[in-house]
Parts: structure tokens; sequence; C-alpha cells
């Protein structure tokens, strides 16, 4: 039933109340409810199907929603993780490289690219660039997306480690589209963490991971949910109309047929609004001198 089970969220898989080897703490920052958890047990972590480490999600809402104080929101829990993943403090000399996963010619995958698009690069300029919105500067940014292996033939980790190699950055942030378990998370839903990402895992078509042990430098995942898999929309019917997911049965009619992924069919308005908020998210929780 693993397959029936899959998600990308760490919220789905398990995590949801403490437990041995899990640490789970909820709070309410600006009306956004925020979920931290921590798997540090290397045996619940393969049960549950997640890396140890730390998940954080938030709350988005919906797109009418996706304002400033949303951004600035996930800034915050951003701009700690990455403070606590580098050892070092925000500042000038504070090198980033956000990486944009996925394919960009699939809307309901282009999650990533379409966000490199809009964050605001400064690592080419000979100061930090001027962000009078924000309060001060921000620090050296570089972004780019690598495509998928299917269009170049290069995996993701290696273009990632090539440019990791030329621009030395003290963090790498793999910005991707997620898979989730529940509809109600398509669209709204942030998630991070500090385990690095394994581009195609959620659609069961994984590739080597991006993660710090192949990189040698820290790497945070950022994604948003935009599909979901048509075995768990069939799976919920029968478990809607009274068939026990334990038995065959249930196996056997959710499993039958050939899979696929469903997306909202607002996704082409949703897309855009999505890597706005991610691009500015970004930009606020590196920005130099800033008191979120």
């Amino acid at each position: 039933m693993a397959d029936y089970m899959r998600s990308d969220l760490a919220r789905e898989c398990g995590c949801l109340r403490e437990q041995e080897g899990i640490c789970v703490t909820r709070a309410e920052i600006g009306g956004r409810e925020i979920l931290r958890v921590r798997i540090k047990d290397p045996d619940v972590a393969r049960r549950i199907g997640k890396p140890c480490g730390r998940y954080v999600t938030v709350a988005l809402g919906d797109g009418a929603s996706f304002g400033a104080e949303t951004a600035r929101v996930l800034s915050v829990e951003m701009r700690e993780m990455a403070e606590r993943m580098a050892g070092k403090r925000i500042s000038k000399d504070f090198s980033v490289l956000v990486v944009g996963l996925g394919n960009a010619d699939m809307i309901a995958d282009a999650l990533g690219p379409a966000t490199v698009k809009k964050v605001s690069v400064t690592r080419h300029v000979s100061r930090p660039c001027d962000a009078p919105q924000l309060g001060g500067g921000v620090c050296r940014l570089a972004a780019f997306a690598p495509g998928v292996v299917g269009q170049t033939g290069l995996e993701t980790v290696e273009l990632v480690r090539g440019a990791v190699a030329a621009v030395a950055p003290d963090l790498v942030i793999a910005v991707d589209a997620l898979v989730a378990r529940e509809t109600a998370h398509l669209g709204a839903t942030a998630q991070l963490s500090d385990t690095g990402v394994q581009p195609g895992g959620g659609i069961g078509a994984a590739r080597p991971a991006v993660t710090a042990e192949a990189l040698g430098v820290p790497v945070m995942a950022l994604g948003i949910p935009t599909v979901v898999e048509s075995e768990t929309l069939v799976g919920d019917a029968l478990v809607r109309v009274g068939v026990d997911r334990r038995t065959p049965a249930f196996a056997d009619l959710v499993h039958h047929g050939e899979s696929f992924f469903v997306t909202p069919k607002e996704i082409d308005l949703l897309l855009p609004l999505l890597s706005d908020l991610l691009a500015r998210a970004i930009e606020r929780a590196f920005a130099v001198g800033l008191s979120n």
C-alpha cells in the first residue's frame, strides 16, 4: 500500500503527533499555521519514508491570501533554517544558490523554474543589491534551472554540482513541485526541510538525490504540492463508500489500471501566484540586516 500513501509532505507521513523518534511543535504566526517536525530516529525515518532531519510546513491559505504577510512568515522560517544549516548569520557575504528543479514545459512541474526566473540575482554585482522595499540589501544570490534528465541527458545533481563548484555557496536551495496525499494541500501548503531533495521521487521516478552529501554544501528543499496521485483519489473514494483498505479487493481496485497524477484545474492561474510567493520569500529571507 506504499504507493497509495505516496506524499512528499512530512505532515502526511505519520508526523502529525509527538512520538518516539519524532519531535513535533505547532505555532501560528501572522495567521498562518506552522508545523515543525524533527525526525531523529533512523528506524522511524525508514518506517515513514522520510530522511532524518527538520521539516517545516506553512499553511498558505488560498491564492487570494498570497500577500506580503504570507511571504514574510515563510521567509522567517527559511532564514532560521538557513542560518542553522550554514552555521552563520545572513550578511552581505552570505552566498546562496537557488536551483529550480522540474520541467518548465509541464505546468504542474514548473514551480522550480518559474520561481528562479523571478528571484533577483545579485552575485554578479560588485556590492549587495539595493532593496529599499526590504529595508536594505540582499546577500549574494545566484539562481538557475537545470531542466530534467529527459531534456539534457545529464542528471540534475551533476549540473548542480558544477554550479556549486563555480559559486561556492554557503547554502543551496532546491525549489521543486511536490506530490500531496490530500487534495486540500494542493497549492495551499509550503514545506521546507534540511534534508535535500530527490528529483522525481514523489512520482516514483527518482533520480540521484541533491543533498549535502552529494554536493558538499547544505541543501534546503523548498516546495509546494501541485499534484496528487490518481490511486490516492480512487482509494479515498473507496474508503468513503465503506471498502476496507486492508482487504485484497481494495488493493486490486486501487492499483488496477494505469496510474497518473492529477493537478488542480486552475494550476495555470496558481503557478504564477505560487512562484511569486516563493521568490519574494527567498529574497526577504536573505535580505541583509532585515529584522523579520
